[in-house]
């Protein structure tokens, strides 16, 4: 009896997460098939430091070269808004290290009196010490977006950050990587259309 009780309850909550699985899938490819229903976006102010800005232009100059959609700076007529944040931070990366290895002895004996008495003495010392310090400059690029429809449901969202790339900053490579991401994911839905 007691088994077939956790039989039941085992079998209900494989079809809860199978239902739940089923339920998330459904909305991938729902979202991805508005994303082919996208023709027209307006890339809207990032939010994040003072580079927003420039990884707003960025974006915009690699989404424009992708020829994946047509941009508009009217965002009336846009299919879709691409929003979120983005901030490019440049600081310095420092490390310190020291090492260090000592030893001392001494000895000494004297017997007798005075000026003239008997005496020994001895001395040791060894030291080596080594210090390092190094200042790396680093860079470093993020952004969280997401394409909102007409409705204000989110059916895209990515986030990329970068240190850089071999032949350019870290702005642009995060821009390069979510343009790549949103055209591998429209690629995803025309073949499961």
């Amino acid at each position: 009896m007691r088994s077939g009780i956790l039989l039941a309850a085992a079998l209900a909550a494989s079809f809860v997460c199978a239902a739940g699985d089923a339920v998330t899938a459904a909305i991938d490819a729902g979202n991805l098939r508005q994303l082919l229903s996208v023709h027209r976006i307006y890339v809207d102010r990032l939010t994040g430091g003072e580079t927003a800005a420039q990884m707003r232009d960025i974006l915009i100059s690699s989404l424009a070269g992708s020829k994946l959609f047509v941009l508009t700076e009217k965002e009336e007529r846009a299919d879709a808004i691409l929003r979120g944040a983005a901030e490019d931070l440049v600081f310095t990366e420092t490390h310190q290290s020291s090492d260090s290895i000592n030893a001392h002895m001494n000895l000494s004996n004297r017997t007798g009196s005075g000026n003239y008495g008997k005496g020994s003495a001895g001395g040791l010392g060894i030291g080596d010490s080594e210090s390092e310090h190094s200042a790396e400059r680093r860079h470093e690029a993020l952004a969280a977006v997401r394409l909102v429809n007409k409705d204000g449901d989110v059916i895209w969202s990515t986030t990329q950050e970068s240190l850089g790339a071999r032949f350019h900053g870290s702005s642009a490579d995060v821009a390069e990587k979510i343009t790549a991401q949103l055209r591998e994911d429209i690629e995803r839905a025309k073949v499961g259309h």
